[in-house]
């Protein structure tokens, strides 16, 4: 039997439609040229509606990049554990994050923050202090390696981003710049592999 509606159902369901409609306006027009008008129109919602859940379009897409990176960040990604061995723990996250980076909507919603934030330098500020706010997944699980002293490295940050580089050259860069085709599963796997050896090789 389907239980009637309530009003924070309603909500909820309203604010998840302007957010999908939200996604589909900035893909397709890019920053600039998306308006609340537009979400409001493609949510079928009205246009106080969506103030009334957002208060501007700035707030609305670092909601999506914040929701978007919330999928690669800590709380789903496989914490450090002292009992596993590092390149098991290590093919986790980046296999974690190589799922992250071959969603459509990631890397589209990436190229459309990125040419915002050329256009506009207050928005990338914004951007990329709700993003410090969050210490990404792969920093944390080296920073917890490290102090468990199975990793050599005074700058955890560094040595995770070094990581995330050899990751993202071939899954994410060439797809964002050059419109290059998104790894298939062999190549990911290589990709996952040779990265890990590589990390662990300098700082196992």
């Amino acid at each position: 039997m389907t239980r009637p509606d309530t009003p924070a159902r309603l909500t909820d369901r309203k604010r998840a439609a302007i957010v999908d409609a939200a996604v589909a306006e900035f893909r397709a027009a890019g920053y600039e040229a998306t308006s609340m008008d537009r979400i409001a129109t493609r949510a079928a919602v009205s246009k106080r509606t969506v103030y009334n859940h957002f208060p501007g379009k700035e707030a609305l897409f670092g909601h999506i990049v914040e929701d978007m990176l919330a999928r690669g960040s800590d709380e789903h990604a496989t914490p450090y554990r002292g009992d596993r061995p590092l390149r098991d723990q290590l093919l986790d996250l980046v296999r974690h994050k190589l799922g992250l980076l071959r969603d459509p909507d990631f890397t589209d919603l990436a190229r459309v923050a990125i040419i915002a934030g050329m256009h506009s330098p207050e928005l990338a500020r914004e951007l990329m202090q709700r993003l410090g706010q969050r210490e990404h997944a792969m920093t944390a699980w080296v920073r917890a390696a490290a102090a468990d002293g199975r990793l050599k490295t005074t700058d955890p940050a560094f040595a995770a981003m070094q990581l995330e580089s050899l990751v993202k050259g071939f899954a994410f860069w060439p797809q964002l710049a050059m419109a290059q085709p998104r790894l298939d599963d062999a190549m990911q796997e290589k990709v996952a592999t040779s990265a890990v050896d590589m990390f662990l090789a300098c700082y196992g």
